[in-house]
């Protein structure tokens, strides 16, 4: 009966240590998965801040871009609008020249239209050239606000990556994998802070 209670101490101790062993794995497992789900949810709030930004600055750069076709559309107008003046003003002074000698009065006439037309050609060549000045501002705007909604862009796919790699990491128990996934995920806080200020 010695050898029994012998066996069955040791198979105890041997019990133990093996509970111990597994308990100390598991808590250690366990600090592991929080860390995860907390960089998992940190980078899902990041995610979500630049989707939102990359919305925005995307609707902004439409908007933008509207702009500028309807001040396009404006300064053609104006300019067709110059050489309707401009045909005008050109018919009263080569009326003008020809009733020089023939008809004084009809000439004096068409040289006072042809200075109004004249006149007036300035103003609209002015207004058309600052819409085409407002064109290249809205244009300019338009893609500088493009810019930062691909930086943004970039940033949400960079932590979605992150993401999938991290539910691939807690299913498969592979910390290099959160690794690789965290790695991810600060090259996409470099295009999401890069969003802000455009720095690359």
């Amino acid at each position: 009966m010695p050898e029994d209670e012998l066996e069955t101490s040791e198979l105890k101790e041997k019990l133990e240590q093996s509970i111990e062993e597994a308990v100390e794995g598991a808590e250690y497992r366990a600090h592991w998965i929080v860390y995860l789900s907390f960089t998992t949810a940190l980078i899902a709030v990041l995610a979500a801040i630049a989707s939102l930004e990359s919305g925005t600055y995307s609707n902004e750069a439409l908007l933008e871009k509207n702009e500028a076709l309807l001040a396009q559309t404006k300064a053609t107008d104006q300019w067709a609008y110059y050489q309707a003046k401009s045909v005008k003003g050109t018919i009263y002074a080569s009326q003008a020249a020809a009733a020089q000698g023939s008809n004084p009065e009809l000439a004096s006439k068409a040289k006072q239209e042809a200075a109004r037309y004249a006149a007036e050609e300035e103003e609209i060549s002015k207004a058309a050239k600052e819409l085409e000045k407002e064109v290249k501002e809205d244009g300019e705007r338009s893609n500088h606000s493009m810019e930062h909604h691909h930086r943004f862009a970039y940033a949400v796919t960079m932590f979605q990556i992150s993401i999938a790699l991290a539910a691939v990491a807690a299913l498969s128990r592979q910390k290099f994998v959160w690794f690789a996934g965290l790695v991810v995920a600060v090259l996409g806080f470099v295009y999401f802070i890069d969003g802000f200020q455009l720095l690359f």
